[in-house]
């Protein structure tokens, strides 16, 4: 006899308060025991609200579920809990003042009398961080003062304590560097082969790969494919995000690398040491490194934004120091890697974000219309999905909200980039448009010259792919920049470390 699956979901619908549209329309899902399901699609595409009904979290106005054969509809997350369903969100739901101990029974705390049991706690904590492989944590520590690795073990084991046959993991790589993943991916693997059910949210397509054996893709709330991982390429699961068929998923023009546009000597401001680089316009060179190697704060120094102590920095025909007002007009663009906090103005709207550092008209008397007209036209180029130029940049998803930053500098005529972590957090069909978007300036396909493109990134196969050159940064100094076809991924990371 088979055994039901571990969760079955028919015709699933979600529509929001106010909206026009279903977040969620018809969706069929399903997962076994003992296997690692993918949802992959394109920020915005109903991955984290599918999460969110069978989590307790959104009721949805019609369809049905079934865990383990039962029918089940949450009216809560705890009614999800009971049912044996545990959500593990991207902001993990952890209390940093409580002990691991604390953490791991929040909510679930054994009683005797009507107080806590501290000695079956204790147990309880500890047997459900045996299962994961790690008995060795200590109970009493804070979670705040735990790694970032540490405090998603914590959240797992929230899980196990609780009986959960079913996880849900919403982007769980988020916020860990590469070398705590594969530690990670170890626990999920061991989770699934005690015959749990795991579905898995993630952007890097190598990722899911390494981790689930099936996927489904969501596209505007809809299922626009499923089956077996293997069956799928990387640009057929593209194409089927977008909608669309796409050449590749890093696309590779002839570049003809030109003039030096920035060169830099001897750069020297804490963390960084000795600095130099040359930048040539036609060309992308990227940067590599372990966090806090140095990187961002090379980005932020050559814009401007932090004073340097010493070296030499040349942009264009400018020598020495300059504002973050004369990068502007030097033709010298920055994207942060803080997209919310300092990358973009999130309160306010697409057209002005994309139009503040060169207004269109006469300053700040600009008419309203001119900045909507330039921001609509790139809307159009850089495929933003959003409802006009009006529209606050807060209610767009992270894919589309990096469009923006990236149309900001586009509209003011840049064409030397400084790009820190230009894909980080977005879903896998917009980093492809952005690394068609990054090829398609240093070629100089557009009206304007081929531009000059320096990059970040932690994502070795993304340097690999679209970068000419990559130049290893640790501890605050940069290593020679090497043509990649002179690199692999084991190279950059003994560089690294």
């Amino acid at each position: 006899m088979t055994a039901a699956p571990a969760l079955r979901v028919e015709a699933l619908s979600v529509r929001y308060p106010g909206a026009r549209t279903f977040a969620l329309e018809d969706v069929d899902f399903t997962v076994a025991p003992g296997e690692v399901h993918a949802l992959v699609g394109q920020n915005g595409a109903g991955k984290s609200t599918l999460l969110h009904v069978l989590g307790g979290v959104v009721t949805p106005v019609r369809g049905t579920v079934a865990a383990g054969g039962v029918p089940f509809r949450p009216r809560g997350p705890a009614d999800a809990r009971r049912a044996g369903i545990a959500l593990i969100h991207q902001e993990l739901a952890l209390a940093p003042h409580l002990s691991v101990e604390a953490n791991v029974l929040l909510g679930a705390e054994p009683a005797r009398f009507g107080l806590l049991d501290r000695r079956r706690a204790r147990a309880a904590a500890r047997a459900a961080l045996s299962t994961l492989g790690r008995a060795d944590l200590p109970l009493g520590v804070r979670v705040g003062d735990l790694g970032p690795s540490e405090r998603q073990l914590v959240e797992i084991a929230r899980a196990v304590a609780s009986g959960a046959s079913v996880l849900l993991l919403d982007e769980p790589t988020s916020s860990l560097s590469r070398a705590e993943i594969e530690p990670l991916f170890a626990l999920l693997r061991a989770m699934r082969d005690q015959g749990k059910a795991l579905v898995y949210i993630g952007h890097a397509l190598d990722e899911v790969r390494a981790i689930a054996s099936r996927c489904t893709v969501l596209r505007d709330g809809r299922v626009a494919a499923a089956g077996d991982l293997a069956d799928f390429s990387d640009v057929r699961l593209v194409a089927a995000m977008v909608g669309r068929e796409v050449e590749a998923f890093y696309p590779r023009s002839a570049r003809a690398p030109g003039e030096v546009v920035v060169e830099v000597e001897d750069l020297a401001r804490p963390p960084l040491a000795g600095v130099g680089l040359t930048l040539r316009r036609g060309e992308v060179l990227g940067i590599a490194g372990l966090v806090g190697a140095g990187r961002t704060e090379l980005l932020r120094a050559l814009f401007g934004l932090d004073a340097v102590r010493g070296g030499r920095v040349r942009v264009g025909a400018l020598v020495g120091p300059a504002s973050p007002a004369a990068r502007w007009r030097q033709g010298v663009g920055f994207v942060s890697e803080d997209r919310k906090g300092e990358g973009l103005a999130v309160r306010a709207s697409v057209a002005d974000n994309v139009t503040w550092p060169r207004l269109p008209g006469w300053g700040p008397f600009a008419p309203r219309g001119r900045a909507d007209r330039a921001a609509t036209a790139l809307i159009a180029r850089l495929g933003i999905r959003c409802e006009g130029p009006a529209q606050p940049v807060a209610s767009l998803s992270g894919g589309n909200q990096q469009k923006v930053a990236l149309a900001r500098l586009l509209h003011a005529g840049c064409d030397v980039l400084l790009l820190d972590e230009p894909t980080r957090g977005i879903d896998v069909g917009s980093k492809a448009e952005i690394y068609a978007l990054l090829d398609e300036l240093t070629t100089g396909r557009d009206v304007r010259p081929p531009a000059a493109v320096l990059v970040v990134s932690s994502y070795l196969p993304e340097l690999l792919a679209v970068c000419d050159k990559v130049a290893v940064m640790r501890r605050g100094r940069l290593g020679p920049a090497q043509p990649v076809a002179e690199l692999d991924e084991a190279a950059l990371l003994r560089a690294a470390m």
